[in-house]
């Protein structure tokens, strides 16, 4: 199946799709509907970062990827939560808090790695991560309130 997309200056700018190839393989489903099973989390295709697969670690039974994103995005991330990478809604596995930069992991399990693009993924490649909406909006919720009592998220 193929499917054509026009794509505006922005989406160029924030996301990866602009290195993409006319033939590329990509991630993308129909919009859910009411009633409709949800087999992950809602995700929206608002990407927030450009993220970058630092290590992939194949096992018999999975895949992990590692992925270093920027500070500002990772706040939203969380050890058992919620992220699209590629449009593909996954678990987070660990999370490392970096100077710079912080770091996750996923796990890949056979059918996800069958019905995706995520199995041939290398180091290096750069990926589109929308965080989890519901944990943004918990988090900004918490630091506005905290700000409002002269409190910061990291002080606690």
């Amino acid at each position: 199946d193929t499917a054509r997309f026009d794509l505006i200056i922005e989406t160029l700018r924030a996301t990866n799709l602009g290195k993409l190839d006319v033939g590329s393989e990509a991630n993308f489903e129909r919009a859910a509907r009411i009633g409709d099973e949800i087999g992950g989390h809602n995700v929206s295709g608002h990407v927030n970062c450009v993220a970058q697969l630092e290590s992939v670690e194949a096992t018999d039974e999975n895949r992990r990827l590692l992925f270093s994103l920027p500070k500002d995005v990772g706040r939203y991330v969380f050890a058992k939560g919620f992220v699209a990478v590629d449009g593909c809604s996954l678990t987070v596995g660990e999370v490392e808090r970096g100077d710079e930069r912080d770091s996750f992991s996923v796990y890949l399990i056979p059918e996800t790695l069958r019905v995706t693009t995520l199995g041939g993924y290398t180091p290096g490649d750069a990926v589109n991560i929308e965080a989890d909406a519901s944990t943004v909006a918990v988090v900004e919720t918490v630091a506005r309130v905290l700000a409002e009592k002269n409190l910061e998220l990291s002080s606690l």
